[in-house]
């Protein structure tokens, strides 16, 4: 896991400066403490912090290059199989009968390494390494940029291509990694982009200047993008799934786009029958756990105590003849305590792992979610996001740089009982039947709002409101995403649409919210769950496989019920039954040690009413629903006072 960034010039000739480049790549040194590396050439420069994980050697160390000899083996070899991945220390230059045809940064984890190196090595490559940058490298250079459909795996990568002076950025199809990139005029048209939003303020030619379309997206749906629109204006997120190719074109950058949410074999994939769904399940997800513990380094898990970890704690314990380390957090003893702390200790006793809890404090939750705001650059998420950082925090103490999580059964498999009954009262009440193509963006946006579209008059200043014409680019963002959902759906299946909604939106923002807090303390986390063949299955199944109403005899919804019968005979029966917990911390009674932060915000003035402000400060908590993405916003807006 690493930071990455960099700087292309439509230029061909230009010269980076690599001050700036150096700036960019500092200030993302939390996401690698392990090393720096710096790669310039005309028009062209990447920067790389390094998180260690896998051949921890100066063999695996970033950016790395792709070099070819002139003349090469015979033709029995693809081309391109003839070059060898070098890493490119400060300074490198290629010898007499060398060229250098790709340079790349890559932030993540590879899960189909092996397979991938066999079919390279019968390509003719030579691997020098066991880092999976050179195997990315390598499919890159044998099978072109189409070599990034090829991954299974998380990542945010830029490659280079020498030869034909163009740039890919690319995300993994599940955005588990974040990538951001701003289009400038350095001199000449140019585009930069980095791991994180900070990195690229670093930037001379960058300002920090916030978008109103997105401030008040943000207060809506909690959220920092709006589609690829970020909270500040010109700095643009890749989409899960998106590959950028920027080429130079007659003094100008053209940029070519591509998503596999338009491909429409993303979304749907047919499973071979007849499916035994349990044992599928079942080994699919436990070779997905096998593959994620992949590490040169020691693993340990996040367990809540919940379904999800529990699983992937089980399957990391029977897999392993090593002792086993386990992590909770969540709300100290003084507040209550949280329910996950009974819960994870329940199952880590049936695991036999040494396990730590890691309890938040009111104090430590107000101290750490100013600091986290300043250092991630955006508003808070989700107030999990302070229980994630000091669990990180924790276990990074102990000497874990890796952590397997839970995220992404929830959204794949029908996990939200309330959320998924909502959306069948929503489909059952609708007139005309086959109208839920067309109903449902603007369902699932009101349905999850914090501020609702409808209250922005009484909410925002009217100098705000001016700006963001009644919020038409947030409801036509969510009209588009659902009709993207809804694309080769039968008529007679919405559930499976509003659900592929959930992995689209929800499952990304939890996702992002795990790399934010985690790597601010140097620590990767990984989503076995989150998976894009666990995906694949779970889009296979049908709906009462994954969630079934209770009805009106007072039943309770069943949901996830794939993963309870795959998995119920090997868990504690209290984990398989407990239903889904949301937040672990009481951040509602925490809310008014903050209400100062408001009250003293000049941006908080230019952006929300008197009325807004007032009605929060005169009771926070119960307020909290405006209170807490306001109190963000105040917050972050004090980088614009």
């Amino acid at each position: 896991m690493c930071g990455i960034t960099g700087i292309f010039s439509a230029d061909p000739a230009a010269s980076i400066d690599a001050a700036v480049m150096a700036r960019m790549r500092e200030r993302m040194a939390h996401r690698g403490p392990d090393g720096a590396g710096l790669w310039q050439a005309p028009g062209i420069a990447f920067g790389h912090r390094r998180l260690a994980i896998i051949d921890r050697s100066a063999s695996g160390a970033q950016p790395m290059l792709w070099v070819c000899r002139t003349a090469g083996r015979g033709s029995d070899a693809h081309p391109m199989a003839r070059g060898r991945a070098v890493p490119a220390a400060e300074g490198f230059a290629p010898v007499s009968g060398d060229r250098i045809a790709l340079g790349i940064v890559y932030n993540g984890e590879l899960y189909n390494d092996a397979e991938l190196r066999t079919e390279l090595s019968g390509m003719g490559v030579e691997f020098r390494s066991r880092s999976d940058t050179e195997t990315i490298l390598a499919a890159l250079a044998v099978w072109g940029f189409a070599g990034i459909d090829r991954l299974r795996g998380m990542y945010g990568i830029a490659c280079f291509d020498l030869v034909n002076q163009c740039l890919l950025l690319a995300r993994d199809p599940l955005g588990i990694k974040p990538l951001y990139y701003s289009q400038i005029n350095d001199g000449s048209p140019t585009i930069a982009f980095a791991s994180e939003i900070p990195a690229l303020l670093e930037h001379p030619g960058i300002r920090a200047r916030p978008d109103p379309v997105v401030v008040s997206s943000y207060l809506t749906t909690i959220r920092t993008t709006l589609g690829d629109r970020t909270l500040y204006e010109g700095i643009r997120a890749l989409e899960p799934g998106e590959q950028i190719v920027a080429a130079r074109d007659r003094g100008s950058l053209r940029l070519t786009r591509i998503s596999s949410w338009d491909n429409p074999h993303a979304h749907s994939h047919p499973h071979p029958q007849p499916l035994d769904a349990d044992v599928d399940i079942r080994s699919v997800i436990e070779d997905s756990v096998q593959r994620h513990l992949r590490s040169d380094v020691p693993v340990c898990c996040l367990l809540s105590g919940g379904l999800d970890s529990s699983i992937i704690a089980r399957i990391a314990r029977d897999g392993s003849t090593e002792a086993m380390t386990t992590f909770c957090a969540g709300a100290d003893g003084v507040s209550g305590g949280s329910d996950d702390f009974a819960f994870a200790r329940k199952m880590a006793e049936s695991l036999g792992s040494e396990h730590i809890e890691a309890p938040v404090s009111r104090a430590m939750f107000r101290e750490r979610w100013e600091s986290m705001v300043e250092r991630m650059g955006v508003p808070m998420s989700t107030p999990n996001e302070v229980a994630i950082n000091e669990v990180s925090r924790g276990l990074r103490a102990s000497g874990f740089p890796v952590t397997l999580s839970g995220e992404g059964a929830d959204e794949l498999f029908g996990g939200y009982d309330i959320i998924m009954s909502q959306c069948e009262d929503h489909i059952a009440g609708l007139r005309i039947r086959a109208s839920w193509r067309d109903a449902g963006g603007r369902f699932h946006l009101d349905l999850a709002a914090w501020a609702p579209v409808e209250a922005k008059s009484a909410i925002l200043s009217e100098s705000m409101l001016a700006g963001i014409e009644g919020d038409r680019q947030l409801i036509e963002q969510y009209e588009r995403v659902f009709a993207r959902c809804a694309a080769g759906v039968e008529d007679g299946e919405p559930m499976q649409a509003h659900l592929r909604f959930q992995r689209r939106v929800n499952l990304a923002g939890l996702l992002l919210r795990l790399d934010q807090a985690s790597m601010l303390e140097s620590v990767e986390g990984r989503t076995p769950l989150a998976d894009d063949r666990i995906a694949r299955l779970a889009e296979s199944l049908p709906m009462d496989r994954k969630f079934v109403r209770g009805g009106d005899e007072g039943k309770p919804n069943r949901t996830k019920i794939a993963l309870r019968e795959a998995f119920g005979r090997i868990l504690p029966r209290e984990i398989v039954a407990r239903a889904k917990a949301s937040f672990p911390l009481p951040f509602q009674e925490w809310l008014p040690d903050a209400a100062d932060v408001l009250r003293g915000s000049t941006i908080a003035r230019e952006w929300f009413s008197d009325a807004a402000i007032a009605l929060v400060l005169a009771d926070p908590a119960k307020s909290w629903k405006i209170g807490w993405p306001m109190l963000n916003l105040a917050l972050w807006g004090r980088r614009f006072q």
